[in-house]
């Protein structure tokens, strides 16, 4: 089965760097690399061009291809026509030797899968559940036999009845769902949504549909708006023995008052993907945890030392939610 592997990048060569070696040391190879650059400089460029890899294709491109979205959709126009599956990783990741191998096995067991994600192994915090030991279900998320520690913000959504009955990677019909990822157990579960920085297609459903224009820029969410959309052609679905690190750059990202303000308003409208027309009971829990959320971060501005960070993020939150009172996305 052959694969392409698209990576869309922006000032970042030397995380790019990380990740591709970690690729030439996969058990199974791309056929394909297409990096995508939307970089203002040449240093990328440079930086390929003194580390040559085997099947990779260049591309800087302008301000008109310019982001997450049009990197992401440009880069599905150049894709070989034998590819069978296309995948896509951020640029700040790292590979365990495997990752390709279980992806495309994956995708080999069942031709109904058409979408598959990994996990981030340096992120996951799920702990074995020890026998006759008893956890606080406020403060513990229990699944499979392991146990998820919850963070403040979860504590208080348990506590005020906020919290999804949905597995994780599932979105309830108030959107805000379990985002603790999965227990590394080798099993593969289907979901709903699959994780930008780790996530593959076959090509026939990239040949149906695109990223979202709506996300063009930044592209927060653009992931689990196509994640849902998705969904119409297959099943998606992650193994958790296609595993990588996420080390999250944080060059290229936006400032936290524009993403408290994208974490609402394109919240909303991935929402609105999958429940085009939400009872009034998920419209209010929607709401609220949005408040809360909020809320919990201007917390942050007395509990954490970036103080003013927490300050914009909650402004942006804020001033996100106020917005939709008078200029809701357009969903169609």
């Amino acid at each position: 089965m052959n694969f392409t592997l698209i990576v869309c990048t922006y000032m970042r060569p030397k995380a790019l760097l990380n990740l591709l070696h970690s690729v030439t040391r996969q058990s199974l190879y791309p056929n394909q690399i297409l990096v995508v650059d939307g970089s203002l400089n040449t240093e990328t460029e440079t930086a390929l061009a003194e580390n040559p890899f085997r099947n990779l294709d260049y591309f800087r491109v302008t301000q008109e291809n310019r982001g997450l979205t049009k990197q992401r959709n440009f880069g599905i126009s150049k894709v070989a026509e034998t590819s069978a599956v296309v995948c896509f990783l951020d640029d700040d990741t790292v590979l365990e030797p495997d990752y390709f191998e279980e992806i495309i096995k994956t995708f080999k067991t069942e031709d109904s899968i058409t979408g598959v994600g990994g996990v981030a192994i340096n992120e996951n915090n799920w702990i074995k559940k020890e026998p006759n030991k008893h956890y606080n279900k406020n403060r513990f998320y229990e699944f499979e036999g392991y146990i998820y520690p919850e963070g403040d913000r979860n504590i208080l959504r348990n506590i005020l009845g906020l919290a999804s009955d949905l597995g994780p990677g599932r979105m309830p019909d108030f959107s805000h769902g379990r985002t603790c990822g999965f227990p590394l157990n080798d099993k593969t579960y289907e979901v709903d949504l699959l994780i930008g920085m780790s996530f593959a297609f076959r090509k026939r459903v990239l040949d149906q549909i695109a990223f979202s224009h709506y996300f063009e820029g930044y592209g927060l969410y653009e992931d689990a708006d196509f994640s849902i959309r998705a969904q119409a052609f297959g099943k998606n679905v992650i193994n958790t023995k296609a595993q990588l690190s996420h080390f999250h750059d944080q060059a290229g990202r936006p400032n936290k008052y524009l993403y408290g303000k994208m974490v609402v308003r394109n919240g909303w409208y991935v929402w609105r993907v999958k429940y085009p027309n939400p009872g009034i009971k998920a419209r209010f829990k929607w709401n609220v945890t949005v408040l809360l959320l909020a809320f919990v971060r201007f917390g942050n501005i007395f509990t954490t030392s970036k103080r003013t960070e927490a300050f914009t993020e909650f402004s942006g939150r804020c001033v996100g939610w106020l917005s939709l009172f008078f200029d809701k996305p357009k969903t169609t």
